[in-house]
């Protein structure tokens, strides 16, 4: 298994203080069983360079190395992009990228706009498990 500080090549950028984006987080885990993803609030210091001053973070990101450089996607692309990484069946649900992102991103905008009201909200990260703790970036 890779270190949390070797060369990643997709790091999941998501909000710390967002009960669905800790599921989500933890759901990417149990399935992640390749171990290809590595993870970082939106509010720590991995994730300033890709989020700049930006003081609300209302959406997932994710930041994918290849040999062209680096590509951030946001929104329900990451979304797809993070469930093509995962490979086996997840690969499969990836084909809706060919969908023009203002109808993929507007169920992702709803869900995003109220999910402090449907899932809640913390007051901070939660700090992962011994077990994937060298999955997390700062």
């Amino acid at each position: 298994m890779a270190d949390a500080t070797d060369g990643w090549r997709y790091l999941v950028l998501y909000d710390g203080e967002c009960g669905m984006c800790d599921r989500s987080v933890q759901w990417l885990l149990r399935h992640d069983h390749r171990r290809v993803l590595r993870f970082t609030p939106l509010q720590g210091e991995t994730a300033r360079p890709y989020v700049g001053g930006a003081t609300t973070f209302s959406t997932m990101v994710l930041v994918e190395r290849g040999a062209g450089g680096e590509r951030v996607y946001q929104r329900s692309r990451a979304v797809l992009r993070i469930l093509r990484a995962l490979g086996g069946a997840w690969h499969l649900i990836a084909w809706l990228r060919v969908l023009p992102d203002l109808l993929i991103d507007l169920p992702y905008r709803v869900i995003a706009r109220y999910r402090y009201r449907w899932f809640g909200h913390a007051d901070a990260c939660r700090i992962p498990d011994p077990a994937t703790r060298q999955l997390f970036l700062p």
